[in-house]
């Protein structure tokens, strides 16, 4: 028996490193359950421990605030999350931007019918607002960003209010709002569905920074780099993967960007400044 333990021992000391598979464990921001995860991002992970040879152990979080608790506590290596989530993450623990996950045509619009008498955002001066879900990038802060650059404070000069996106639209033409906040593929929908109703962009935003991947200060460097090599060399093979999958379709013609630096991210924290949250450190809504 001792040794057969020996030979054992000796056989996986000669094992070489590319046999030994490495573990890294992923949560997702904005998918909640371990079943969804691997539902949607099951075939991603596959093709990322082929390309690698690196395993990925999904971990479920039911919130963005239990995410930053649980990357603090070492419990996550890296999350994929939203723009606006990156900053209150960077806020609350060091964490490092791996590599974002660009999608074309991801900016806001101010939107109004066609046949409405509002022309520029001034002219929504004192009238009803809709937004989307309250911390929503491109539904709720960028929109209010577009007013921002366009001279009219959110806050003071129109009177928010925050609505699903179908209810957006019944709004919108019940003329119970004046305008609303919609991300360019809400747009592209709600035109293909309501094809008796004109509607009309008034403010187009800048194009966003996209959802990005980030690693918790606890992950080494080398193991980083690996990561973010990873992507740029298998990017082909990782795209299809995640496009496999209905949800992700969300991502169709992206392009994963490695050069990624937090100051990147600088227009999202103008954001949170025009919405009265200055310091970063808590998610709008919650």
């Amino acid at each position: 028996m001792l040794r057969r333990a020996m030979l054992a021992a000796m056989l996986a000391a000669a094992l070489p490193a590319a046999a030994q598979t490495q573990t890294i464990t992923l949560a997702v921001t904005d998918v909640e359950g371990l079943e969804a995860l691997q539902r949607e991002w099951g075939p991603f992970a596959e093709a990322f421990r082929k390309a690698s040879g690196i395993a990925m152990r999904f971990f479920p979080v039911n919130n963005r605030t239990a995410a930053v608790e649980a990357m603090n506590a070492r419990r996550i290596d890296f999350v994929l999350t939203g723009p606006a989530e990156y900053v209150v993450f960077r806020a609350r623990s060091e964490v490092r931007p791996v590599v974002i996950f660009s999608r074309p045509d991801y900016y806001a619009n101010i939107v109004v019918l066609a046949d409405s008498p509002y022309q520029l955002p001034a002219d929504l001066k004192g009238r009803k607002v809709a937004f989307g879900a309250v911390g929503s990038t491109s539904r709720h802060l960028a929109p209010m960003q577009v007013l921002a650059d366009q001279g009219i404070d959110p806050r003071r000069d129109i009177q928010p209010v925050h609505l699903s996106v179908p209810v957006q639209v019944e709004s919108l033409k019940r003329g119970d709002v004046a305008a609303a906040g919609f991300n360019f593929t809400d747009l592209l929908r709600l035109r293909e569905r309501e094809k008796d109703t004109a509607f009309r962009v008034i403010a187009r935003g800048r194009d966003l920074p996209d959802d990005v991947l980030i690693a918790g200060a606890h992950v080494a460097p080398a193991v980083v780099t690996q990561v973010r090599e990873t992507f740029v060399a298998h990017s082909d093979a990782l795209i299809a993967a995640i496009l496999s999958v209905e949800p992700n379709r969300k991502y169709t013609g992206m392009r994963f960007l490695a050069g990624v630096q937090d100051a990147d991210f600088n227009y999202v924290r103008s954001m949170y400044r025009t919405i009265g949250q200055a310091q970063f450190s808590e998610f709008p809504g919650n």
